[in-house]
């Protein structure tokens, strides 16, 4: 089972229905107890990364997402889950954020729109599974004003651009995440959706 947390920010029906829809089986987590039980997980996330942080920590879901991560689980950060995954970040002061990759969130700035919303196309860096029949140049959907900023290159799989070149999917180990919305991406992001499902499978068999 794939667990898709739902602290208050994120756009869980879509994503749960993308994984019904491809016949994965994805539950919208409310509680630390249900999430013990899964197999991959989902952290989703819309709005501001303080919101997000206190959110999480209320809901007690630290500490499982912590211990899920050393099991060797999959996780999938989406959108402002990419960026909950680093450091810290810049919006509206400096805030903690989960720390497990190494880099911050800044803000987009120049004579462009803020926030970048709407397709923009992927660069890929590097092969990973979660970006199994992906092909250069594919479009995603994107709804975010700010940006991770990663101390490792080597984290980064896939890059987009919008006034400046940044990480749009993250990956160190069983911890991978996108910056755009694959719930919303149409075909391309069904592909990312079914390649998560099918890593928390293999991982299910090995663990």
């Amino acid at each position: 089972m794939i667990a898709i947390l739902d602290f208050g920010l994120g756009n869980l029906k879509s994503i749960q229905n993308g994984f019904r829809y491809l016949g994965h089986e994805a539950m919208i987590i409310h509680d630390e107890l249900s999430l013990k039980d899964a197999d991959g997980i989902i952290l989703p996330g819309v709005g501001a990364f303080k919101d997000g942080m206190d959110r999480l920590r209320k809901a007690n879901f630290v500490p499982l997402i912590q211990e899920a991560l050393s099991q060797g689980k999959p996780i999938l950060g989406i959108c402002l889950g990419l960026q909950l995954l680093f450091d810290e970040s810049e919006e509206f002061g400096i805030h903690k954020g989960l720390g497990f990759l190494k880099g911050r969130v800044k803000c987009f700035t120049g004579p462009f729109k803020i926030p970048h919303m709407g397709w923009n196309t992927l660069h890929i860096k590097r092969e990973i599974p979660l970006l199994h029949g992906m092909r250069e140049g594919d479009f995603f959907y994107f709804v975010h004003s700010f940006y991770a900023e990663s101390e490792d290159e080597g984290i980064v799989a896939g890059e987009t651009e919008y006034g400046i070149i940044f990480p749009s999917v993250v990956q160190l180990g069983n911890l991978m995440a996108t910056q755009f919305h694959p719930e919303k991406s149409s075909d391309a992001g069904l592909r990312i959706l079914d390649n998560f499902a099918k890593l928390t499978i293999n991982a299910k068999r090995r663990l």
